[in-house]
């Protein structure tokens, strides 16, 4: 499982577009065609040239392709419950002057009551005022309901929402193949409702980002163009489903270089009861930081497994210090190399195999806090059972 890094230069951009106007015009800019260059005269046709020396070109078609009516079909349907989101939040310059700043991303009309999906870096500043651009152009005013850091996702709410609203249905993403057909909906650079397609790339992608300080994980890859701005919007499959939310692209330059990232629908369902009923995810936690089983630490610290999670380090009151998992002591080895020597190796999760760090997060987050959860550890190359009552996982929002 491929682990990307952002960084300043060769960026993982999350994709809300900031600067307004300036956005639009780089937008313009770069899609405009160059003037065409002058056609020179064409040379006179020689007295004894035969009236028409080409063969005629072919009549342009004039009924449009299934997969044409098919993205036409999709885009007429879902098109009005894709919503741009406007943030503004006020800054103030060296003179103590305020200065409005704004930022945009993308959304899907949930339900009646104009709950809104998006991404968390949206809408991330509890500052921000937001405003919904619904897709017949009018204007409301929305709240913040719930907020997930650790997926990038928050829901809003309109706070006076119009009857009749179209809402997007939620798809599946449990069974989606690499080469599957998908469209993305959003509003890149401020232009609105745009429609890009492309196929899914790899699934299962994990998107490391520095400036957030988490990682994303089980990612949807995507080639289809998506740009600052289209944060938030849908994923969609041929029927216009929505299998992911568009977060975050891999690029030089920060436009579109065929590389998106979408957080998967499954996780979405996960947490969205909870975001729009208490605004928060409980997340249960072991409260240890762990390290891969690479063939040289095995072979360094003569473990006598090949698989697993080795303990690096225990929170101090956490659910594994209570339970007496043990860290083991750092060494340096061969002069360079530090290893937590003596280290518990998580194996298993009541007896699900733990193969690496990965699937360790994967089995702690299918808890909720409180589960009480059986370890399976290896210790002096000896298996242990540790019984283990998890605790919470505390995430706080950005004050900005």
């Amino acid at each position: 499982m491929k682990t990307f890094k952002s960084a300043e230069v060769l960026i993982i951009a999350l994709l809300a577009a900031t600067g307004g106007a300036a956005g639009s015009y780089f937008a313009v800019s770069r899609v405009s065609a160059p003037a065409a260059p002058s056609t020179p005269a064409a040379a006179p046709r020689p007295a004894n040239a035969p009236a028409n020396s080409e063969a005629p070109l072919p009549p342009l078609p004039t009924s449009l392709g299934s997969d044409e009516l098919d993205n036409i079909a999709v885009y007429e349907r879902v098109s009005p419950a894709v919503v741009n989101i406007t943030t503004t939040v006020l800054r103030y310059d060296y003179f103590s002057r305020a200065v409005p700043e704004q930022g945009s991303g993308s959304g899907s009309i949930l339900d009646a009551q104009g709950r809104i999906l998006t991404n968390y870096h949206v809408v991330r500043s509890p500052k921000s005022r937001l405003e919904v651009t619904l897709a017949n152009g009018k204007r409301y005013r929305a709240r913040l309901v719930g907020a997930d850091p650790s997926n990038d996702l928050a829901v809003i709410q309109l706070e006076d929402p119009p009857p009749n609203l179209t809402t997007i249905t939620l798809g599946e993403s449990s069974n989606l193949q690499v080469g599957r057909k998908v469209l993305a909906i959003g509003n890149p650079f401020g232009l609105e409702r745009t429609l890009t397609t492309g196929v899914i790339s790899a699934l299962e992608r994990d998107l490391a980002s520095e400036r957030a300080g988490r990682t994303l994980r089980n990612l949807i890859q995507t080639d289809a163009a998506i740009n600052p701005g289209n944060s938030g919007g849908p994923l969609l499959d041929s029927q216009g489903r929505l299998i992911g939310v568009n977060t975050a692209i891999f690029s030089t330059s920060g436009s579109s270089a065929g590389i998106g990232f979408a957080v998967p629908v499954d996780t979405v369902r996960q947490v969205l009861p909870e975001l729009i009923s208490r605004g928060t995810v409980r997340r249960a936690s072991l409260g240890v930081q762990v390290l891969p089983l690479s063939p040289m630490v095995v072979e360094t610290l003569k473990l006598s497994v090949k698989e697993g999670a080795l303990v690096a380090a225990v929170v101090p009151g956490g659910a594994a210090a209570r339970a007496g998992l043990r860290a083991g002591r750092l060494e340096t080895i061969d002069g360079n190399l530090q290893l937590p020597v003596g280290a518990d190796v998580i194996v298993a999760i009541d007896r699900v195999a733990i193969k690496d760090a990965q699937d360790l997060i994967n089995q702690i987050q299918k808890h909720k806090p409180g589960d009480k959860v059986t370890l399976t550890i290896v210790r002096n190359n000896a298996e242990v059972q540790v019984p283990v009552t998890l605790g919470e996982l505390r995430e706080q929002l950005e004050e900005q």
